[in-house]
């Protein structure tokens, strides 16, 4: 059998596509997704490559129903490629905040910029150009080609590595690289001759409406008569998970300081957590903890932290927040600072004083807005009370 371009070599000793070719398996899907899937979401039913390049980017780690809110909202600032690329990052880190994995962000306007600069604003149709583009991986990649192109490309996301490991009993982790590298040989294989958007989509919603990590619809699946996993009862085994690690426990103490109906903000690297974003200034970072508990910060310390932006006239120990990332959980001991005095931040071009009255719309974590929007309440009053 010929190799498609851009298509990787079986592995030695492995099996080969031919094996791995069948036809009823792509019919099944392909017709289920046309009676049963779904086909009113914002980003379909159409060949705009702008708007299904954006929903696939959110949906990255991300579940449809999060989704959507903001990407009517991000449409209605940014409604055209161009007019993303020429934003500030700060609007498109803004318009993101509370979405998370703040990278895809950033990639976002990156990539934007790119296709404006070197495909005049139009998004190739090849997924091997696609995928050299900022945030834009092999799958993603397959995913737009295909959708906004028609392009016979094969996707492996969470949802296909799901429904791959039960369909054909996949006894490994997915995560591991040989494990992976043959799901992906399968799904080259497995590729329609016609229909590949139905295909694509039914393969995607297969994973987040039936096949789904825990209680699968196994009973409304189409693939239910071949699914090893539902002829072994392994349901609720496979997809194998990856090895538990314990998550370690980081702390950091913040500071909320407040003056003139404005608090003071701190611009984050653009790598690591929360890059990009405003947030609270910190004392020490994000440091390692033997426990969950936040040891209360020493009065010198918060009164050297402070005496970068002015006189410290008092402090107020606040509840502490909880925040869990993919691979730590982090504990925020936030302290309320009232100033005597204060003092020009002219220099420190990290750090701005910015108005209480549109903390709602600044690029800043989640924790970190909840957390001021709940210390300003609703209404003038309420922020006033604040500072």
């Amino acid at each position: 059998m010929t190799r498609k371009a851009g298509q990787p070599a079986p592995a030695t000793g492995a099996a080969t596509l031919d094996e791995y070719e069948d036809p009823s398996f792509s019919s099944a899907i392909i017709g289920w997704q046309k009676q049963h899937g779904r086909h009113v979401l914002p980003w379909q039913n159409t060949r705009d490559a702008y708007l299904i390049w954006l929903s696939e980017i959110m949906l990255q780690q991300t579940q449809v129903a999060a989704v959507l809110g903001y990407y009517a909202r991000f449409l209605e600032r940014f409604p055209t490629l161009r007019e993303l690329a020429c934003a500030p990052v700060d609007d498109v880190m803004a318009q993101w905040s509370g979405l998370g994995y703040y990278t895809r962000a950033r990639n976002l306007h990156k990539c934007a910029q790119r296709v404006v600069a070197e495909y005049d604003g139009v998004f190739p149709s090849d997924p091997l150009l696609l995928a050299e583009l900022p945030g834009i991986g092999r799958s993603t990649a397959a995913a737009i080609s295909a959708f906004s192109s028609g392009t016979r490309a094969a996707i492996m996301d969470g949802n296909v590595k799901r429904v791959f490991a039960r369909a054909f009993g996949v006894d490994a982790y997915p995560g591991e690289k040989k494990t992976e590298e043959m799901m992906w040989r399968r799904a080259e294989a497995l590729l329609p001759e016609q229909g590949i958007e139905a295909y694509t989509q039914g393969l995607m919603d297969m994973g987040a409406t039936l096949c789904t990590r825990s209680k699968p619809s196994c009973e409304r699946c189409p693939l239910q008569a071949r699914c090893v996993a539902y002829a072994t009862n392994r349901t609720a085994e496979l997809p194998v998970r990856k090895p538990k690690k314990t998550s370690p426990e980081k702390h950091a103490t913040m500071l909320v300081i407040a003056d003139r109906g404005q608090v003071l903000l701190e611009q984050r690297p653009d790598s690591g957590i929360w890059g990009g974003l405003l947030s609270l200034p910190e004392l020490d970072g994000h440091v390692l903890a033997g426990d969950d508990r936040v040891a209360p910060a020493a009065d010198t310390a918060l009164m050297l932290a402070a005496g970068k932006f002015g006189e410290m006239e008092s402090h107020e120990r606040l509840s502490t927040i909880t925040h869990v990332f993919t691979h730590y959980k982090l504990h925020i001991a936030p302290y309320r600072v009232t100033l005597a005095r204060r003092l020009d931040i002219a220099a420190q071009g990290n750090h701005v004083w910015y108005d209480g009255s549109r903390i709602a719309e600044a690029p800043l974590p989640a924790p970190i807005k909840k957390l001021l929007l709940e210390l300003l309440g609703d209404g003038k009053a309420a922020q006033a009370r604040m500072f």
